[in-house]
């Protein structure tokens, strides 16, 4: 939104509670920057073939949005495959983002903009917690929350 996209589409991750989260967190985005018209989600899962099959039907219909904004980078990779066979030009025509920047957004040949949840600070915490409930005996449950971050590569372009 900041790069002045309005039609983006979100390609769902299914029926787990993170997916349920996500897609929830993508309309309450849309609705709270008045985008409520232009509210999209595409059924999906965690897979390159659910973003290829997303990025299909989006490339049959009417047209494209200028965004995609996939569950998880393994999707959003699906969605560039079949942007990339289609001619669609990516971030030129279509801004792609995913979510968890996995080793494969890395890539120099994705480049995937993508969000970071901080996969190393969740280990260190996992880890921490398991000593101390092992070696120090702490039966309370502890929650810690970690601010996810947008790494931005090259799949994402202003709108112009």
């Amino acid at each position: 939104m900041e790069l002045g996209h309005r039609a983006i589409t979100y390609v769902d991750g299914g029926k787990g509670v993170i997916a349920t989260d996500r897609r929830r967190g993508y309309r309450a985005a849309m609705r709270r920057h008045g985008l409520d018209a232009h509210i999209g989600v595409l059924r999906g899962d965690n897979t390159e073939a659910a973003g290829e099959r997303a990025a299909r039907q989006l490339l049959d219909g009417a047209e494209l949005p200028t965004a995609i904004v996939a569950f998880n980078d393994q999707s959003a990779i699906g969605v560039l495959a079949a942007l990339s066979r289609a001619g669609v030009a990516v971030p030129g025509e279509v801004s792609v983002v995913g979510y968890d920047d996995d080793a494969l957004s890395r890539l120099s040949c994705f480049n995937l903009t993508t969000v970071s949840q901080s996969a190393r600070e969740q280990a260190r915490h996992a880890v921490i917690a398991a000593v101390e409930r092992l070696d120090q005996g702490r039966t309370e449950s502890r929650e810690v929350v970690l601010t996810p971050r947008l790494v931005l590569r090259g799949t994402t372009a202003e709108r112009v």
